[in-house]
């Protein structure tokens, strides 16, 4: 029996396919670059990386962090993962361009074809039905079903537009998160919402003989595990090899974001029927039981070499803090280091350029890293992080040619979901000590039992671990909309061109 959640890590607005042996997830990463991660698994409880979509999206100003602008909470949100005649299509919205992306592929891996679908339709569903007609369910609140032309790039002229469900009843967050399916001959439309009766998020179905039937249906699930009033909902649903069904969704878990929850579910009479709790632990048979999966987090020791297309793709658990700047990274320039240069000024760690993150991962995580900082210029800040709004790090920085640590940390006014704290205001230093020289081992722990969402830093004396400022609280906003990542960072306050160095990565589960 394995744990459920299955993933104790930042992988929200799940939807899940199995094509033959194979289960394929999607997931939202945002303003994370490369982005839209696919995960693949052979029994819906262990997952690696099967592939990202893009590395970039479309390199705006803002997707690059220049001008002072940002897509932090909104970049490409809730996709949908079809797989149908040979084809894999994977389509979503990005919130800073406001445009619908449609990708294709005949292998998971790609490559990728990037098409604009005309409109824009907010977490909408991709379907295609017996007869090949394609469709997009989609909406707050209101939830419609459009039919599209046969290259998918926009509404069908003539063809079905129509309202299919409406929620009526007073919410705090609308129907939304839609998934659609035909099962056994009826169509299937699932949804998440918070309706003021419950408080927290619940699943909800509706159902038609027809797509231009009535739609029927109401709450199908409503449980958040004893945990916080931390409902359990928005997902695909998927059949195994041998029938059974399951549905795959999220919950949130504070500050390291929202995560997978297996959900044991069927049809009985044509009605979706889900087990009434989520089980603490589960056991699903895998299609191949031998198999060993890559780590969605792990080690690095920077040692890669330029590949067949002239280019370096790093391991598959890092994506960084938006759009990179190629020209000033490099894991090449010197064998087994991770080097950032800066060619912009930079307020604090939000705005820092090829801070190169992975999730942090429950119930506690610890990473340690070598820097070597004997090219920073003064008012540079180098160093290791757990970057959200409500940001920790530990960083190695000059002052007038001598160098010191610090840890400082972004505090919130309160602990709610709202606040924005993404502005050119420094963070606060609580901790200060001089160094004697340019080289650091740092350590940057994070706990997140029971929403404890603790951050702490600690450097290497030469003998012993010893730990630099406070243990600060991290609270999970919609201003990044995403849970805290371990990054490794280098910005410039007064001087741009400075360089930092790491190398030895390690992550540890703790």
């Amino acid at each position: 029996m394995y744990h459920n959640p299955i993933i104790w890590a930042d992988y929200p607005d799940l939807d899940v396919i199995r094509v033959e042996d194979t289960y394929y997830m999607v997931s939202t990463t945002m303003h994370m670059m490369p982005g839209c991660v696919i995960l693949r698994s052979y029994d819906l409880i262990h997952w690696e990386v099967a592939t990202y979509v893009y590395d970039r999206l479309d390199d705006t100003p803002a997707q690059r962090l220049e001008d002072g602008k940002h897509i932090y909470g909104k970049g490409m949100w809730a996709a949908s993962l079809r797989y149908h005649q040979g084809t894999f299509y994977v389509i979503f919205v990005a919130n800073d361009t406001r445009k619908t992306y449609l990708y294709t592929s005949a292998s998971i891996s790609g490559p990728w074809d990037k098409r604009i679908v005309e409109g824009f339709y907010h977490d909408c569903s991709l379907f295609f039905d017996d007869d090949d007609r394609a469709y997009l369910v989609h909406g707050n609140a209101e939830i419609h079903l459009v039919e599209l032309k046969a290259d998918l790039s926009g509404p069908k002229p003539g063809g079905t537009q129509r309202l299919i469900v409406k929620e009526r009843d007073p919410y705090h967050l609308g129907y939304e998160g839609a998934h659609f399916y035909k099962v056994n001959g009826k169509y299937y439309v699932f949804l998440i919402h918070i309706s003021k009766e419950v408080g927290r998020r619940t699943q909800a179905y509706y159902m038609a003989d027809t797509l231009d039937g009535e739609f029927i249906g109401g709450e199908v699930f409503n449980d958040d595990m004893g945990y916080f009033n931390s409902g359990i909902a928005q997902g695909g649903i998927v059949d195994t090899p041998g029938g059974d069904w399951y549905a795959v969704l999220f919950q949130d878990h504070g500050a390291v974001g929202r995560i997978p929850v297996i959900v044991p579910m069927n049809f009985e009479d044509g009605i979706p029927v889900f087990a009434s709790n989520a089980p603490r632990t589960i056991d699903i048979p895998s299609t191949r039981p031998d198999y060993s999966y890559s780590p969605l987090v792990g080690s690095d020791d920077f040692e890669y070499h330029i590949g067949g297309d002239s280019r370096v793709r790093l391991r598959d658990f890092w994506q960084w803090n938006h759009t990179p700047h190629d020209e000033l990274w490099s894991v090449t320039e010197k064998p087994g280091v991770y080097r950032i240069r800066t060619g912009q000024l930079s307020p604090n760690l939000i705005y820092a350029v090829n801070t190169l993150t992975q999730r942090a991962m429950g119930p506690a995580c610890k990473v340690n890293v070598t820097l070597d900082g004997s090219g920073l210029n003064d008012g540079d800040y180098a160093g290791l992080c757990f970057l959200i709004g409500t940001y920790g790090l530990i960083a190695l920085t000059r002052e007038q040619g001598e160098f010191y640590l610090v840890m400082q940390a972004r505090e919130s006014q309160d602990s709610s979901i709202f606040g924005n704290l993404i502005d050119e205001e420094p963070a606060t230093e609580h901790a200060r000590i001089r160094v004697t020289g340019p080289v650091v081992t740092l350590q940057a722990s994070g706990h997140f039992v029971n929403n404890q969402d603790e951050c702490s830093f600690a450097y290497h004396d030469g003998t012993e671990w010893k730990p630099l400022g406070i243990s600060h609280k991290m609270f999970y906003k919609l201003d990044h909309f995403m849970g805290c990542r371990i990054g490794l960072f280098l910005y410039s306050t007064q001087v741009k061109g400075g360089t930092a160095d790491f190398s030895n990565f390690k992550y540890d589960m703790i």
